[in-house]
């Protein structure tokens, strides 16, 4: 296996950095076992609630099944819904080129590296719910570790580590395959394993260290991040080398070609409703994590009125949350018009079908165990919405208007500076009087929204929007303009 701990793009890291690395992989291999000799055979089930693009689960199987047709991977975990919803865009870009796409969540297995995945992802769930509700804690410790500490070129050192003992896993899988990795462990673990074509898709608009994979082509979303990652500046104390061209690509923004495909006219519908008077749509997303439900709840009590009197439609995806759905249920229940979809992913499609040019009126409330179609259930509504209210993380850079909540983790600010400097979203608000005077604003002032819907068209037309199509294309080793 190749040491890709103790020297990062030609930075050496120190001895005591790499010590404790290696220390942190042997933790793992005490408390989980080592299962670097284990026979992890596959089968390939497709994910039903992501059968309209095709898409192929990576699982434990009985034997050695083939993939079938041009097989693209999609490596990645489930932390929050970002992740998860970035893979989707992936797997549906892959699916319009003609690749078939496989779902590999390498956190989804009873081996050791899946066991340290879920570890540190319940470990980093239970901070960002605590920086939620702890001022001193967010202050002294989230902010700073999601912007300063993940950004140090050392704290590379410990995840390369640790993302060697996910190398089992690749055991039955061809090395040449495309590999499209949406969280850094999956693209450090596939370099590790030898997997040759590798893309690590890059989330967030602020570079950090945290996200080094080298041996994999980086791809990047923004000319912001393109920078801080060839200069790798601030990553240490002292000047660093860069990543070199060849394993850096700014693509521009993930997005999922179903959002994109009639995205002319979907911002036509948008212009058309919300000029002609009616209701405007707003549409509430609410992460995997479960965090912001009570701004999100002053929110809607703020909005009763407008949609009483047919001024706003609202839409509620509470994810696969049954605590937040249950809550917003009972605040709202009394409300006439209410409209809930629990586990209900067909009736759901087959409503937005009818709204999309149809009327929608009242309050739609949405929750799904499921965990793909409490994701893609936003991916349904966004076409058929006006504004997404929404932290500024992963969806940041989606193609429709956009209202920020305040983020969770230093590492999302620039997600919320992207939106408002390239003209499709308003700024980030901290605080709810400041997101309830926005919405009184959007809502009477009805040139704003369709103001953002054209720079939305302008950015596709620079083709922004494209970067899922790119990651496919440098993944299967196909030239990009």
């Amino acid at each position: 296996m190749i040491d890709k701990t103790s020297v990062v793009f030609g930075n050496p890291i120190d001895p005591k950095t790499v010590k404790k690395a290696e220390k942190s992989k042997a933790k793992y291999l005490k408390k989980y076992g080592d299962d670097t000799d284990a026979d992890y055979r596959l089968a390939f089930p497709e994910i039903e609630r992501l059968s309209r693009i095709g898409v192929r689960n990576v699982v434990l199987g009985d034997g050695d099944e083939p993939m079938e047709g041009k097989p693209l991977i999609v490596g990645n975990i489930r932390m929050g819904f970002g992740h998860y919803r970035i893979s989707i865009a992936m797997a549906s870009c892959a699916r319009a080129l003609g690749y078939t796409p496989y779902w590999f969540d390498l956190a989804s297995f009873d081996a050791t590296g899946s066991k340290m995945i879920r570890e540190q992802n319940r470990l980093y769930s239970l901070a960002s719910c605590i920086s939620q509700k702890s001022r001193l804690f967010n202050r002294l410790v989230w902010e700073p570790l999601n912007s300063e500490g993940f950004k140090k070129i050392t704290y590379n050192a410990k995840d390369q580590k640790n993302s060697e003992l996910l190398v089992p896993l690749f055991r039955h899988i061809d090395r040449d395959v495309p590999f499209i990795a949406t969280h850094v462990w999956p693209s450090q673990a596939a370099i590790h394993a030898g997997m040759t074509h590798v893309v690590n898709a890059i989330p967030d608009n602020w570079p950090m260290g945290l996200h080094l994979s080298e041996g994999a082509i980086h791809a990047v979303q923004t000319p912001f991040t393109y920078l801080g990652y060839k200069t790798l500046e601030g990553f240490a104390k002292t000047p660093l080398k860069g990543i070199p061209e060849s394993d850096l690509r700014m693509v521009g923004c993930y997005v999922d070609h179903e959002l994109l495909v009639n995205l002319e006219e979907d911002n036509r519908l948008r212009k058309e409703r919300i000029r002609s008077g009616g209701p405007v749509r707003l549409l509430f997303n609410v992460g995997g994590a479960g965090a912001g439900g009570e701004l999100f709840l002053g929110m809607i009590e703020h909005l009763i009125p407008y949609v009483e009197r047919g001024a706003a439609t609202l839409f509620l995806n509470a994810g696969d949350h049954a605590d937040v759905y249950e809550r917003l249920k009972a605040k709202i229940g009394a409300l006439g018009g209410l409209r809930c979809f629990r586990n209900d992913f067909a009736g759901l499609s087959k409503y937005v079908e009818e709204i999309r040019e149809g009327e929608a009126k009242g309050i739609t409330l949405i929750c799904d165990d499921d965990v793909f179609a409490a994701v893609y259930a936003t991916n349904l509504l966004m076409p058929a919405s006006d504004l997404l209210v929404t932290k500024p993380s992963e969806l940041a850079y989606y193609p429709i208007p956009k209202l920020f909540m305040k983020h969770i983790g230093g590492h999302e600010v620039y997600g919320a500076i992207h939106g408002r400097e390239f003209g499709d979203a308003t700024g980030e608000y901290a605080d709810l009087k400041g997101l309830r005077r926005t919405l009184d604003r959007l809502l009477s002032d009805r040139e704003i929204l369709p103001h953002f819907c054209d720079a939305i068209l302008e950015l596709k037309k620079q083709g922004y929007y494209d970067g899922g199509y790119r990651c496919v294309r440098l993944a299967a080793g196909e030239a990009t303009e």
